[in-house]
């Protein structure tokens, strides 16, 4: 199955709606020109709680002054660079605050969603989705805008779909490919899902 046969059949144009929330109580940021500590750890939480002893490490006067520079650019490698500089804060986290605070052009870079693209044969590196480079990031993110501009939706839908389809035919631990895994996603007991790959 390719990526356009998937999101033509699975396109979830709904937002979850304690994400819909936080994206509303967020939407005033942008104009603002950065985000408060505040904001900060409740975009954080909502990716990563697990991590939360290192992104809380980060001072108020930081993290303005990081928001301030990365609502300032309008280079897409700047902002995921800056934002990086914040303890705890990886590609993916970095990826998920750009999404909260501008989901039409962003998605997240999630393990669930990059698994499936690799599954399905969109991406051809990183099998198991961790450790993301800026570059890999780049690339997700060109894909997404690419299939959001064609299908009339958010880059956020396009991520969100290939999440929730990642979610219905995972199997197994998330974090580890099994010994002599497949590139392609294992459909679970019980028949297809409607997002399996052929």
């Amino acid at each position: 199955m390719t990526l356009d046969a998937l999101l033509a059949r699975e396109l979830v144009r709904e937002e979850d709606a304690a994400t819909a929330a936080l994206i509303r109580d967020l939407a005033h940021v942008r104009r603002r020109g950065r985000f408060t500590r505040a904001e900060f750890r409740r975009m954080c939480r909502w990716k990563s709680p697990r991590a939360r002893r290192l992104w809380e490490a980060n001072s108020s006067a930081r993290i303005s002054a990081v928001s301030c520079a990365v609502l300032a650019t309008r280079d897409e490698r700047r902002r995921i660079e800056l934002l990086t500089e914040l303890s705890g804060v990886g590609v993916p986290m970095a990826s998920a605050i750009l999404t909260l605070l501008d989901p039409r052009r962003y998605g997240v870079l999630d393990i669930r969603a990059w698994q499936l693209l690799f599954a399905i044969r969109s991406v051809e590196a990183n099998r198991r989705g961790q450790g993301f480079t800026i570059a890999q990031w780049e690339a997700y993110l060109a894909a997404l805008r690419h299939h959001a501009r064609r299908l009339g939706v958010s880059a956020r839908a396009v991520e969100y779909t290939l999440f929730l389809c990642h979610r219905k035919l995972q199997r197994g631990t998330l974090y580890v490919v099994p010994a002599g895994g497949s590139r392609r996603a294992r459909r679970p007991r019980g028949g297809p899902p409607a997002c399996a790959p052929p």
